[in-house]
């Protein structure tokens, strides 16, 4: 590891919680609770947006333009929900977290396989890692709501519609078995 990787990662690790004073009422555990959760499923939205690109640039076989273009508007929405989550953070008087390098430390996403090719080995990977970030958002939903920060369920609400609805066009991409 380089030493400027590492010092991007010790810089993350020194600006954990709150760093920025706001008259947001909420109490200061329950925002800095939203604030390192924000970031956690942040890492997997990057991670995942990063993962829809790859398979977007590599598939190949029947259905490839549809499947790429699909791809790409999957892209723009993990990119808007990626913003709102980070938006969030910064509302709560956090920082949003979304270098390579944090990413890559944080993300609960398996790494994507750069050696497959092959429309349905892309859509099998796929739906693995949307599955994953997709229940993680969900289960987000409830503990943000449960920390009495309504607004931060709210996004993650939002963000979890897009996923289930990306996730149910994959796997319907597949034939039925």
């Amino acid at each position: 590891m380089s030493a400027q990787i590492r010092e991007v990662k010790t810089q993350a690790n020194k600006i954990k919680g709150l760093q920025h004073k706001t008259k947001n009422n909420l109490d200061e555990k329950t925002r800095a609770a939203s604030v390192e959760l924000l970031n956690a499923r942040l890492a997997d939205g990057i991670d995942l947006a990063l993962a829809t690109k790859q398979a977007h640039w590599n598939l190949r076989g029947p259905n490839f333009i549809a499947i790429h273009e699909l791809l790409d508007t999957f892209r723009d929405e993990l990119d808007a929900g990626n913003d709102l989550m980070a938006e969030r953070v910064s509302q709560l008087g956090g920082v949003a977290l979304g270098t390579t390098q944090v990413v890559t430390d944080a993300t609960t996403v398996p790494p994507y396989p750069v050696d497959i090719f092959t429309i349905e080995d892309h859509l099998d990977a796929l739906i693995e890692r949307y599955g994953v970030v997709a229940n993680a958002i969900r289960e987000a939903i409830d503990t943000s709501d449960q920390a009495g920060d309504i607004d931060t369920s709210d996004i993650f609400t939002e963000v979890s519609r897009n996923l289930d609805k990306d996730l149910w066009f994959l796997e319907s991409q597949l034939p039925v078995k």
